[in-house]
């Protein structure tokens, strides 16, 4: 028997998914993630990275898909050192934050960075007490390179996520090129984190990061970025456009082959697509113009999993 890959997508509410996925009739917060929920048993959770999440919302979000499914929550923006405007903490936490001249939290001192992963802890418990929590995505910025302060500063969030899962995306080149792959998979490996495996374009860019498979814990963790390598860098382009992509069936059917000797070793395993951008629709296909990516190959994917797929 094939090991099982659980399958999902990066969001349940981008965009593209809210205008050219869910049918005419689903509409609202909740009936959306109701009907994500029917057909994938997996999701990524991303607007926790702008604003802490409320406990309140997170039982709903349990209340609302069945037993067994499973959520990553993507760590909020100061806790990954990403830039985060004062007004996204609530009122209580923003008392001592130092800003910069753009009105960003600059810098803060740990002490202050703790009580956001306290928030942000206390906040996903209805998600422990349902096991529907899965990890806890550190997508790190490009400009965090390999060093010795920014493993400091990763052995000290783990020790703040009070026992949750560790997800670790890297975002520069510097952290899995040759010179620095083993000693980082080792680092992740003895931290007890999951090194997070990315497919994205395949260039020479310092904020990519190339495609390294490998398990640093009992978890396998995919994402799929697409391959746009026009669009990643593109100056002043936006999320959407980075990420638009539509892969092939020879490319989905390359990494089907290539996750089921990980996903054999993993205790569990996770495919994320992130391909969060529309294609056109082929003629006769519905009567909507476009159609969004992420979830129609990710439902793809099952497929060449051998997995069963609800239409």
């Amino acid at each position: 028997m094939p090991p099982f890959v659980r399958v999902g997508t990066c969001s349940w509410a981008d965009e593209s998914l809210s205008k050219w996925w869910y049918p005419r009739g689903v509409n609202g917060a909740e009936g959306r993630l109701r009907y994500y929920a029917e057909r994938f048993d997996t999701v990524e959770l991303d607007a926790t990275y702008y604003r802490l999440p409320e406990e309140e919302q997170v039982a709903k979000w349990v209340e609302r898909t069945p037993p067994g499914f499973v959520f990553h929550v993507k760590a909020f923006g100061l806790m990954t050192r990403h830039p985060v405007k004062l007004e996204a903490l609530p009122p209580e936490l923003r008392d001592g934050m130092p800003v910069d001249e753009r009105g960003r939290v600059d810098r803060p001192p740990r002490e202050l960075r703790a009580r956001v992963f306290e928030r942000f802890h206390e906040a996903l418990e209805p998600f422990r007490a349902a096991g529907k929590l899965g990890g806890i995505l550190f997508q790190l910025p490009s400009y965090v390179v390999r060093k010795p302060a920014s493993l400091d500063y990763l052995v000290w969030a783990k020790e703040e996520l009070r026992g949750d899962e560790m997800l670790v995306e890297f975002r520069h080149r510097s952290w899995l090129d040759d010179e620095g792959r083993a000693e980082t998979l080792a680092f992740l490996e003895d931290l007890g984190a999951t090194h997070v495996v990315v497919d994205a374009p395949k260039t020479e860019a310092k904020n990519l990061v190339p495609t390294v498979p490998a398990l640093t814990s009992p978890t396998l963790y995919v994402r799929f970025h697409g391959r746009n390598a026009a669009t990643w860098n593109k100056r002043g382009g936006s999320a959407a456009e980075r990420f638009d992509y539509l892969y092939s069936d020879e490319e989905l059917e390359e990494w089907a082959e290539a996750i089921r000797p990980l996903a054999e070793e993993a205790e569990n395993a996770y495919a994320m697509f992130n391909n969060n951008g529309r294609s056109p629709s082929p003629p006769g296909l519905g009567e909507r113009e476009w159609f969004a990516q992420a979830p129609v190959n990710a439902l793809r994917f099952k497929e060449l999993l051998g997995q069963e797929v609800r239409a």
